[in-house]
This record gives structure tokens, C-alpha cells and sequence, in this order.
């Protein structure tokens, strides 16, 4: 039976997670004679109520670096879930969940899209404002990349596996965030925050400022760019616009902050050109040297991750005029507005 080493990797921490985790299969995607199971790995609290941080990966199956990140940071916790008695403190209040690999297929075939051609972060039911041609999705052919799927259509079974299982995570949680690992765009990572389907400000933006501003001061030499997704190209159908947009149209006082951690790929290009000749070479560090440090890159931004949720008073706070002094500030970082 075909399979992925990713999957084999998480398949073989399930078997020794005992009691310090749980794992459950979402979907299974399939194509001809593929067939792979979706996985969730859950730590920490099972209360609903229960502040939520999620990890994503494996989206776009061309972008192989963000599901293996996934199963890395994964792998760590996991560990440090056996014998670090301040994280097992940590986790009797919180929860964590890892999805490393949404689009098994596309990994295992080295395309963007699914099984049926479709880019799963263009196929939710949102609208942009003035997306780039193509690239901001489009309902021509599958056969082109960005493809959004048939207007009217159902979400894909990854799409949709992703939005039932997210949706039910942060139902009911006060304070959720969830980080969706890409790679593809740019010279150097990036922290993108909500929206992709339009330039203007979101709701939340106050409390993207007040993160960032916890990342400066706690990580002051840290190599994140933090920005507005938006500030790049906008698409219709982002998975976590939808979210959003969904999750505070039914709740009130509960925090959702999706970001995107995009990696920046061209960099590997640039210190290798010879790369951009395969198929995996434009979105992935081929050299061993480069795949092993990206792999280890971003442990302490998981670690940031879980401290800035298990402590909110640090960052988040709803007095209006210091939410008002945070969106002011945030406008004019990153939208010139004074």
C-alpha cells in the first residue's frame, strides 16, 4: 500500500502517544488507487471551553515543507508532553491540535491542488475584492493552477474536513488561534493575519498589532515579517477568511486569530538556483543542510504560540481606548493612515 513518510511519521507518534494525546482520522482523501487517511493530533485539556491553538499543514501538496514543519513541531510536543512537567501544567488548560497533512494526494502527486484539481484555499464560498487574474482564483478549467472549483459546488472533502473539524475546535472557545504553514512567496518568512479577499482592515486588527508587539519585545532579533496577507495579492475563497468571517458572525466576547506562516521560499531558490528545474524545487529547501534548519526553525515560534495563549492578559484586552490606541497604531504600520 502506497503511503507518505509524513503520514508513517505521525502514524508512528500516534503509537506511542499513550495517555499524553489522542488522534483521531478526519477524512480520507482518495484518487485511483490512493487512499490517505487525514489526521488530527490532539494535546492538552478536552474541555470545549478550553483556549484552542492549531497547527495546519500540507494544504497545497507542492508546498511539502509545510507539512513536514507540522509533523516536526508535532513530534516535539509530543516529547515534551512525556516529561516537561511546566508544559503538562500548560496543557491541563489549554489544547493543541496538529493537521499536518490536509491534502495527502497533492503530496504524494507534487501538485498544488487536490485529487480533483481544485486549490483548496480558493475553494471556500468568499469573494474577493479585486483579485490578481488567475492567480486570486478562477472557475476555468482544473487544469490551470487556482482553480476554485464549480460556483455552487460543495467544498471539497479536504476543504471541508479542515472547516468542520476548526469550526468545532473554537466553538466554544474564548481565545483560539490556529497557524496554516505555506511556502512559495518571498525572500524571508512572514506572519500573515486576516484578510485575503480584501486590502481594508479586519475586525481584529488591534490584536494582531498587540501580538506582534509581544513577539518584538519577547524575540526582538525573531525573522518574522508580520503583515496583512492582503498587502501581497488577494484571493477569493481563503479557508480562514471564511472561518473567520463565520466564527465571529456567531459568537460574541470569543477570540479567533488565524495566521499563515509563509515561508520564504525564494531565498532556497536563490542560494540554489539549479532548483527551480524540479517540481519541488520553487517551494521546498532541497539541500539537507537548508531542509534540516527549516525543520527546526520555527520551534520557538510554537513555544511563543503557547505562552501568548495560556497568558491573553499580555496581549489581549478590550478597555476601548487601548484597543483603539492599537488600531491606530497598527494603521499606520501597515496601512500609512495617521
Amino acid at each position: 500500500m502506497t503511503t507518505l513518510p509524513e503520514i508513517q511519521q505521525i502514524e508512528k507518534k500516534i503509537e506511542a502517544l499513550g495517555s499524553t494525546g489522542r488522534a483521531e482520522v478526519l477524512a480520507y482523501s482518495e484518487h485511483e488507487d490512493l487512499r490517505f487517511p487525514i489526521y488530527k493530533v490532539s494535546f492538552g485539556s478536552q474541555d470545549p471551553q478550553a483556549p484552542v491553538l492549531g497547527f495546519v499543514g500540507g494544504v497545497h501538496g507542492l508546498e511539502r515543507i509545510g507539512a513536514q514543519v507540522c509533523v516536526a513541531l508535532m513530534n516535539s510536543l509530543a516529547e515534551l508532553a512525556q516529561w516537561d512537567v511546566t508544559l503538562q501544567q500548560t496543557l491541563q488548560n489549554i489544547r493543541i491540535f496538529f493537521i499536518p497533512t490536509v491534502n495527502p494526494v497533492g503530496i504524494q502527486r507534487k501538485t498544488r491542488c487536490n485529487p480533483n484539481g481544485v486549490d483548496l484555499m480558493r475553494n471556500a464560498p468568499v469573494e474577493a475584492d479585486n483579485p490578481q487574474f488567475l492567480l486570486g482564483g478562477h472557475r476555468f478549467s482544473n487544469k490551470l493552477p487556482w482553480y476554485r472549483g464549480k460556483l455552487g459546488a460543495p467544498m471539497q472533502l479536504e476543504a471541508q474536513a479542515l472547516v468542520d473539524t476548526v469550526q468545532k475546535e473554537i466553538a466554544q472557545s474564548p481565545l483560539a488561534i490556529t497557524l496554516d504553514l505555506h511556502s512559495g512567496f518571498g525572500l524571508q518568512d512572514r506572519l500573515w493575519f486576516p484578510y485575503a479577499k480584501t486590502v481594508k482592515p479586519y475586525p481584529d486588527l488591534h490584536l494582531c498589532y498587540a501580538l506582534k508587539e509581544l513577539l518584538d519585545r519577547t524575540y526582538p532579533h525573531h525573522f518574522y515579517r508580520v503583515e496583512p496577507q492582503a498587502q501581497n495579492y488577494t484571493t477569493h475563497g481563503d479557508l480562514w477568511d471564511y472561518l473567520y468571517d463565520n466564527h465571529s458572525g456567531r459568537t460574541q466576547g470569543q477570540i479567533y486569530v488565524p495566521l499563515c506562516l509563509e515561508m520564504g521560499s525564494w531565498l532556497w531558490v536563490k542560494k540554489n538556483p539549479w532548483q527551480i528545474f524540479s517540481a519541488e524545487g520553487p517551494f521546498n529547501p532541497l539541500k539537507g543542510h537548508r531542509h534540516k534548519r527549516t525543520l527546526r526553525r520555527h520551534n520557538t515560534l510554537m513555544e511563543f504560540l503557547i505562552r501568548a495563549l495560556s497568558s491573553p492578559q499580555a496581549w489581549v484586552g478590550n478597555e476601548p481606548h487601548k484597543v483603539q490606541q492599537l488600531e491606530q497604531k497598527a494603521k499606520e504600520l501597515w496601512y500609512g493612515e495617521r
